[in-house]
């Protein structure tokens, strides 16, 4: 036997050896009676029994009593347990070197030894989940690597400093495989109201039918123009059809939030490398959408990669040599990738002006300074009311090499549509840049100059 590698995405527990998947199923519980089923067991019944499924315990790794009164006598970690029972019994090796999501901080994971070592699982090491996928370099570009969970998008920002290494993790709630299976379902439930005036939400049994169809539906949206819908249902046939576009319309909420924390991620100087794990890369137009408003290039990485990028650099690792704590680098073991710069799709929809308390104004080439106090002789915006975490010369809007660029200057930090910027950042019209707090919003717009009525 030689060690598994076990990724803990609970979008999808795998585990792999060098050959093949050997698992790779939901991290959701169904909890009935004394009877607890984990995985797709209970994925299947999660549309007929909603209110006895739980899905939170990977991502919520406690010992406290589920909130359910029914269940007070399990908590999160008891479940994890029984999966990881089940799957040790079924796919045992010499041990597990694992990957660990950004969603997993230091007490869950001494919470998740704990566990291992009360079931007697050998753990040979655990890797961040980022740095495991990553096993080349992107020359001249800066990987982040783009998965989703149940629950929430995890972005990895990665340094390539000879070696692979965690720069910032991001965990974007709310926009993961949870919200967008939910916004579909909805969404493919009203076509068929529309074009067969059957409603497949007015039973269990027919709303489990729309969820086990909906992976082979987003595959057929990603590879035509329109999908044709189908439910079998006591005998009679019921089928609608879809445009591929409405179901990325449909997703547009949570794809714009993801974007958004990628552009934060991003110097207005770097040229991006989105790493997408082929989770995210089957979800419909979000390669897209990803290419369109952060640029650079898209990386797809095929399903398993981040266990055999374990397995391929963690061969040697053994149980017990060490004590467990997790790697946030690695080595490359593939050839570089020479990444082109696309950083000019960054600039789409560049912005012109910025809308303060009712007035615009023009950004070009000399910087346009934001502050308490700008010095004498700037082109500024003058915020002279008091507001906490505003600096004297706060930030600069600025027109460079055909972009709209940000650039922070302060101790207490300037924000792109709620996130963080790392230095600086590029503009796009929509946009909203914060300072302070609870701080003044600016609006990034354009003006459109005409011949007139």
């Amino acid at each position: 036997m030689a060690l598994l590698a076990i990724n803990l995405n609970d979008a999808a527990i795998s585990v792999q050896d060098s050959n093949r998947i050997l698992y790779r199923e939901p991290g959701i519980a169904l909890l009935e009676d004394d009877r607890l089923v984990t995985g797709l067991a209970a994925f299947s019944a999660a549309r007929l029994k909603p209110r006895r499924i739980h899905n939170a315990y990977w991502s919520d790794l406690k010992t406290t009593p589920l909130a359910d009164r029914r269940f007070q006598h399990l908590s999160a970690a008891d479940i994890v347990s029984r999966q990881l029972e089940q799957i040790w019994r079924q796919h045992s090796g010499d041990g597990i070197v694992a990957a660990v999501p950004a969603y997993m901080d230091t007490d869950n994971l001494g919470l998740l030894l704990g566990i291992a070592a009360e079931l007697k699982i050998p753990v040979a090491g655990m890797v961040d989940a980022g740095v495991a996928a990553t096993r080349r370099e992107y020359q001249g570009a800066v990987p982040v690597h783009v998965d989703l969970s149940l629950h929430s998008a995890l972005l990895t920002r990665l340094t390539q400093a000879g070696h692979v290494q965690v720069d910032r993790s991001e965990v974007v709630e709310g926009c993961g495989v949870i919200a967008l299976y939910e916004a579909w379902i909805a969404q493919i439930a009203e076509a068929f109201v529309q074009q067969s005036r059957f409603d497949p939400l007015h039973t269990a049994e027919t709303e489990q039918m729309l969820q086990d169809s909906l992976q082979g539906w987003l595959a057929a949206a990603s590879a035509a123009d329109s999908v044709d819908l189908e439910i079998d249902y006591r005998g009679i046939s019921h089928a609608a059809t879809i445009d591929s576009l409405e179901l990325v319309a449909t997703a547009a909420p949570v794809y714009h939030r993801i974007v958004s924390s990628l552009r934060a991620l991003y110097r207005a100087d770097e040229t991006p490398a989105l790493q997408l794990s082929d989770r995210a890369a089957r979800m419909p137009g979000l390669a897209d959408i990803l290419t369109a408003r952060v640029g650079g290039e898209i990386y797809l990485l095929e399903p398993g990669a981040t266990g055999r990028g374990l397995l391929a650099r963690c061969r040697d690792m053994k149980a017990g040599d060490a004590a467990v704590s997790l790697i946030r680098k690695l080595p490359w073991d593939q050839s570089p990738v020479e990444s082109k710069d696309a950083g000019a799709a960054r600039s789409a929809g560049q912005p012109t002006h910025v809308l303060f308390e009712n007035r615009a104004y023009a950004i070009g080439a000399d910087p346009l300074m934001l502050g308490s106090q700008p010095g004498e002789g700037d082109r500024r915006i003058d915020l002279r009311r008091d507001m906490p975490g505003v600096s004297r010369q706060h930030c600069s809007l600025q027109q460079e090499n055909g972009q709209c660029i940000v650039r922070d200057f302060s101790r207490y930090g300037t924000f792109l549509n709620g996130h963080r910027i790392d230095g600086s950042a590029v503009l796009q019209i929509g946009d909203l840049v914060r300072l302070g707090t609870p701080g003044f919003e600016l609006r990034l717009i354009t003006t459109e100059i005409g011949d007139g009525p």
